[in-house]
Protein backbone atom coordinates (compact mmCIF):
# COMPACT_ATOMS: atom_id res chain seq x y z
CA UNK A 1 0.00 0.00 0.00
CA UNK A 2 2.83 2.37 0.88
CA UNK A 3 4.61 1.57 -2.39
CA UNK A 4 1.61 2.66 -4.54
CA UNK A 5 1.31 6.00 -2.74
CA UNK A 6 4.98 6.84 -3.28
CA UNK A 7 4.74 5.86 -6.95
CA UNK A 8 1.75 8.18 -7.40
CA UNK A 9 3.68 11.06 -5.82
CA UNK A 10 6.70 10.42 -8.06
CA UNK A 11 4.58 10.46 -11.27
CA UNK A 12 3.21 14.01 -11.03
CA UNK A 13 2.29 15.87 -14.17
CA UNK A 14 4.72 18.48 -15.45
CA UNK A 15 1.98 21.13 -15.08
CA UNK A 16 1.13 20.37 -11.47
CA UNK A 17 2.39 22.64 -8.74
CA UNK A 18 3.27 21.67 -5.22
CA UNK A 19 3.06 24.81 -3.12
CA UNK A 20 4.26 23.05 0.02
CA UNK A 21 7.78 22.28 -1.27
CA UNK A 22 8.27 25.28 -3.57
CA UNK A 23 11.30 27.40 -2.83
CA UNK A 24 11.34 31.05 -4.03
CA UNK A 25 14.98 30.85 -5.07
CA UNK A 26 14.53 27.61 -7.02
CA UNK A 27 14.04 28.50 -10.72
CA UNK A 28 13.41 24.87 -11.77
CA UNK A 29 10.12 24.67 -9.88
CA UNK A 30 8.62 27.64 -11.74
CA UNK A 31 6.12 26.94 -14.53
CA UNK A 32 7.31 27.92 -17.99
CA UNK A 33 5.44 30.51 -20.07
CA UNK A 34 3.05 29.11 -22.66
CA UNK A 35 4.18 28.94 -26.29
CA UNK A 36 3.89 32.29 -28.07
CA UNK A 37 3.88 34.38 -24.89
CA UNK A 38 6.32 37.28 -24.93
CA UNK A 39 6.25 39.44 -21.77
CA UNK A 40 8.01 42.37 -23.47
CA UNK A 41 5.22 42.71 -26.08
CA UNK A 42 2.53 42.65 -23.41
CA UNK A 43 4.17 45.51 -21.50
CA UNK A 44 4.53 47.65 -24.65
CA UNK A 45 0.88 47.04 -25.60
CA UNK A 46 -0.48 47.99 -22.18
CA UNK A 47 1.64 51.15 -22.04
CA UNK A 48 0.32 52.39 -25.40
CA UNK A 49 -3.27 51.61 -24.42
CA UNK A 50 -2.92 53.50 -21.13
CA UNK A 51 -1.74 56.62 -22.97
CA UNK A 52 -4.54 56.78 -25.55
CA UNK A 53 -7.35 55.08 -23.63
CA UNK A 54 -8.82 57.88 -21.42
CA UNK A 55 -9.62 60.30 -24.25
CA UNK A 56 -10.80 57.53 -26.53
CA UNK A 57 -13.03 56.09 -23.81
CA UNK A 58 -14.60 59.48 -23.01
CA UNK A 59 -15.35 60.12 -26.69
CA UNK A 60 -16.79 56.63 -27.13
CA UNK A 61 -19.06 56.95 -24.07
CA UNK A 62 -20.26 60.39 -25.13
CA UNK A 63 -21.13 59.11 -28.62
CA UNK A 64 -23.00 56.20 -27.05
CA UNK A 65 -24.97 58.75 -25.03
CA UNK A 66 -25.65 60.87 -28.11
CA UNK A 67 -26.79 57.91 -30.22
CA UNK A 68 -29.10 56.56 -27.48
CA UNK A 69 -32.33 58.16 -28.80
CA UNK A 70 -31.63 56.97 -32.35
CA UNK A 71 -31.10 53.43 -31.06
CA UNK A 72 -34.59 53.56 -29.54
CA UNK A 73 -36.29 54.25 -32.90
CA UNK A 74 -36.50 50.60 -34.10
CA UNK A 75 -37.88 49.49 -30.74
CA UNK A 76 -40.46 52.30 -30.81
CA UNK A 77 -41.49 51.34 -34.35
CA UNK A 78 -42.02 47.75 -33.26
CA UNK A 79 -44.07 48.81 -30.23
CA UNK A 80 -46.15 51.12 -32.45
CA UNK A 81 -46.83 48.23 -34.82
CA UNK A 82 -47.77 45.83 -32.03
CA UNK A 83 -50.10 48.24 -30.24
CA UNK A 84 -52.39 48.77 -33.23
CA UNK A 85 -54.50 51.79 -34.16
CA UNK A 86 -57.43 51.27 -31.81
CA UNK A 87 -58.26 53.79 -29.11
CA UNK A 88 -57.62 51.88 -25.90
CA UNK A 89 -55.51 52.28 -22.80
CA UNK A 90 -52.34 50.54 -24.04
CA UNK A 91 -51.87 52.55 -27.29
CA UNK A 92 -52.74 55.78 -25.49
CA UNK A 93 -50.17 55.09 -22.76
CA UNK A 94 -47.61 54.09 -25.35
CA UNK A 95 -48.10 57.31 -27.33
CA UNK A 96 -47.92 59.31 -24.10
CA UNK A 97 -44.59 57.75 -23.21
CA UNK A 98 -43.36 58.25 -26.78
CA UNK A 99 -43.98 61.98 -26.34
CA UNK A 100 -42.98 62.47 -22.69
CA UNK A 101 -39.58 60.73 -22.73
CA UNK A 102 -38.04 62.76 -25.61
CA UNK A 103 -39.49 66.04 -24.34
CA UNK A 104 -37.97 65.43 -20.89
CA UNK A 105 -34.69 64.49 -22.54
CA UNK A 106 -34.69 67.71 -24.59
CA UNK A 107 -35.32 69.84 -21.49
CA UNK A 108 -32.46 68.15 -19.61
CA UNK A 109 -30.03 68.13 -22.53
CA UNK A 110 -27.66 70.71 -20.98
CA UNK A 111 -27.48 68.68 -17.78
CA UNK A 112 -26.89 65.48 -19.77
CA UNK A 113 -23.98 66.96 -21.73
CA UNK A 114 -22.52 68.98 -18.85
CA UNK A 115 -19.39 66.84 -18.59
CA UNK A 116 -18.75 66.51 -22.33
CA UNK A 117 -16.35 68.92 -23.95
CA UNK A 118 -14.04 68.98 -26.92
CA UNK A 119 -14.36 69.08 -30.68
CA UNK A 120 -17.09 66.41 -30.82
CA UNK A 121 -19.45 68.06 -28.31
CA UNK A 122 -21.47 70.12 -30.82
CA UNK A 123 -21.99 67.14 -33.13
CA UNK A 124 -22.98 64.90 -30.25
CA UNK A 125 -25.54 67.42 -28.99
CA UNK A 126 -26.99 67.76 -32.48
CA UNK A 127 -27.29 63.97 -32.91
CA UNK A 128 -28.94 63.68 -29.47
CA UNK A 129 -31.38 66.49 -30.36
CA UNK A 130 -32.13 64.93 -33.75
CA UNK A 131 -32.80 61.51 -32.21
CA UNK A 132 -35.28 62.96 -29.74
CA UNK A 133 -37.04 64.93 -32.50
CA UNK A 134 -37.37 61.71 -34.53
CA UNK A 135 -39.00 59.97 -31.55
CA UNK A 136 -41.45 62.87 -31.13
CA UNK A 137 -42.26 62.70 -34.86
CA UNK A 138 -42.99 58.97 -34.46
CA UNK A 139 -45.39 59.74 -31.61
CA UNK A 140 -47.18 62.37 -33.69
CA UNK A 141 -47.46 59.94 -36.61
CA UNK A 142 -48.99 57.37 -34.27
CA UNK A 143 -51.48 59.96 -32.98
CA UNK A 144 -52.42 60.84 -36.57
CA UNK A 145 -52.90 57.18 -37.52
CA UNK A 146 -55.10 56.65 -34.45
CA UNK A 147 -57.21 59.69 -35.43
CA UNK A 148 -56.29 61.76 -32.38
CA UNK A 149 -54.88 64.77 -34.27
CA UNK A 150 -57.31 67.37 -35.62
CA UNK A 151 -56.56 67.26 -39.34
CA UNK A 152 -59.93 68.29 -40.87
CA UNK A 153 -61.82 71.57 -40.66
CA UNK A 154 -64.71 69.78 -38.91
CA UNK A 155 -62.36 68.98 -36.04
CA UNK A 156 -61.88 72.70 -35.36
CA UNK A 157 -65.22 74.27 -36.24
CA UNK A 158 -68.52 73.12 -34.81
CA UNK A 159 -70.68 74.29 -37.74
CA UNK A 160 -68.73 72.46 -40.46
CA UNK A 161 -70.13 69.06 -41.27
CA UNK A 162 -67.72 66.11 -41.05
CA UNK A 163 -66.71 64.40 -44.26
CA UNK A 164 -69.08 61.70 -45.47
CA UNK A 165 -68.27 58.77 -47.67
CA UNK A 166 -69.77 58.97 -51.12
CA UNK A 167 -69.45 55.29 -51.91
CA UNK A 168 -69.64 52.10 -49.94
CA UNK A 169 -68.31 48.91 -51.43
CA UNK A 170 -68.18 45.42 -50.10
CA UNK A 171 -67.03 42.23 -51.78
CA UNK A 172 -67.20 43.55 -55.31
CA UNK A 173 -70.83 44.68 -55.15
CA UNK A 174 -71.49 48.43 -55.36
CA UNK A 175 -73.86 49.56 -52.60
CA UNK A 176 -74.58 53.17 -53.68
Amino acid sequence: MLVTVTRANNRKSKWSLDYNTRNKTDKNSEVASPPGYNPSLVQIHTETNKESDPNHLIIKKSWDLALGPLKQVPMNLFIMYMSGNSISIFPIMMVGMLVIRPVKALFTMQHTFKMIEGSHAAGQKFVYFLGNIVNIALALYKCQSMGLLPTHASDWLAFVEPQTQLEYSSGGINLT
